[in-house]
């Protein structure tokens, strides 16, 4: 355990410009964990220690799968986990910004749709696998993977707000509903209410200024513009495969395999230190 620690670390200062940011962040959220303990929010102080931990997986995996993570990619995830946890949770952007929780999830189906296509690129560069994937199987692969981690996340969000009442997924006000539940013939004919200004429940007006949406806007906007960067990540995957490695864009989001020299549980294994 000791040897995998030590190469944690050396992962950590092997790129200069991804250690940066990482000691930034890293200090910025100490800050804030100390900050929330003093004002008592105990629940933001763990939130805090969850994103230190995260904050260490980007290293810890390319110790561990004996991969190597392109540095945009890394500072990418690491600024994607302070920013969904630090100032989305506990800074509260997600309610002061709208469109903040849209750029999240975006760049989430940008990732994962890199991830998804390096997993199949690893595979097709393997001499023991009998077939390989045409670069627009690789690309709809890796489109495939990234929407199932979408969906996933869409459950989990789901399940938190069923079994917790936590409102991970955001509501929205709308002023227009149609549904076939309002028809009084029950005749399955569409029902328009437009102009919603308010609604009251149990006697009491809401002064929302219109129909509260319980998520359902929400959930299906994020699996919009997840699907929009998956897309455009398989695009780009698409054309690095097929063009074999020469599109620059694609380099910087897809991990490789660590060459020789720089696996470091083999140098830790053989010699016993870093």
């Amino acid at each position: 355990m000791k040897h995998i620690q030590k190469a944690i670390k050396m992962e950590l200062r092997e790129h200069k410009s991804s250690f940066i940011v990482y000691l930034v962040l890293r200090l910025l959220v100490i800050v804030t964990m100390v900050l929330q303990f003093f004002n008592g929010n105990y629940e933001n102080v763990f939130l805090c220690v969850l994103t230190l931990l995260l904050l260490i997986i980007p290293s810890f995996l390319q110790v561990t799968l004996k991969i190597e993570l392109p540095s945009t990619l890394e500072i990418i995830i690491l600024m994607f986990i302070f920013a969904a946890e630090i100032l989305g949770e506990i800074q509260a952007y997600y309610v002061v910004f709208p469109f903040w929780d849209t750029i999240l999830h975006t760049l989430n189906g940008f990732l994962a749709a890199a991830i998804g296509f390096s997993l199949v690129d690893f595979l097709n560069q393997s001499e023991k696998m009998l077939f390989k994937l045409s670069p627009l199987f690789t690309a709809i692969v890796a489109f495939c993977f990234s929407m199932t981690i979408g969906v996933c996340w869409e459950f989990f969000e789901f399940g938190m707000d069923q079994i917790f009442r936590m409102d991970m997924q955001k509501d929205t006000i709308v002023n227009c509903i149609s549904s076939v539940a309002l028809d009084p013939t029950k005749s399955n004919h569409v029902m328009m209410i437009r102009g919603i200004k308010d609604v009251t429940v149990n006697n009491t007006q809401l002064g929302l200024g219109g129909y509260l949406d319980i998520g359902l806007i929400d959930t299906m906007k994020d699996l919009i513009v997840n699907f929009i960067g998956a897309v455009t990540f398989s695009v780009i995957g698409y054309f690095y495969v097929k063009n074999r490695g020469k599109g620059s864009i694609a380099k910087r989001f897809i991990p490789r395999k660590k060459s020789e020299e720089k696996d470091f549980l083999k140098i830790v294994s053989k010699e016993g230190k870093v």
